[in-house]
């Protein structure tokens, strides 16, 4: 089992019709924690731009990965976002992003926030994982290859 199967629950995926902007993103997710996980959508939203200010989270490839720091989080939590409209999200190859990873952190993250990173910079560099996920049209399907990556190794 990898860092990501143990932070990324089943409701937290969504497959996203409607958002054609960051902005548009960070508030559906920030809605999609306040319900399944008591997280103020608010606090979500702020959290995400905060940290998109100090640079942006797009790492290329159609690629983000979005983090912020909450206060009284307990413990790392995620959610997953595949957008069928490409968003401008300043990466680093300048190309649109449909693949969206977001990590929420305790306010005090520890050690476990830079590998479940890491962790993801791995995953989505694999062009096949990727390709996956783009192929992927559900939710429950897009969790079990989140669950299953890396398994043999």
């Amino acid at each position: 089992m990898n860092l990501i199967s143990k932070i990324l629950l089943p409701g937290n995926i969504l497959l996203d019709t409607e958002s054609t902007s960051k902005k548009r993103v960070f508030e559906r997710v920030g809605l999609l924690f306040e319900n399944n996980q008591q997280i103020s959508r608010s606090q979500v939203f702020d959290s995400l731009f905060a940290r998109e200010k100090l640079g942006s989270t797009g790492l290329g490839q159609g690629v983000a990965i979005p983090h912020g720091r909450i206060a009284k989080l307990r413990d790392a939590t995620a959610a997953f976002v595949k957008t069928s409209n490409s968003i401008p999200f300043d990466a680093p190859d300048g190309l649109p992003v449909n693949l969206i990873f977001v990590l929420l952190v305790p306010e005090r993250a520890t050690d476990a926030h830079l590998q479940i990173l890491s962790e993801l910079a791995q995953m989505f560099s694999d062009a096949q994982f990727r390709n996956r996920l783009i192929a992927c049209e559900d939710a429950a399907s897009l969790h079990q290859l989140f669950y299953n990556w890396n398994s043999t190794a």
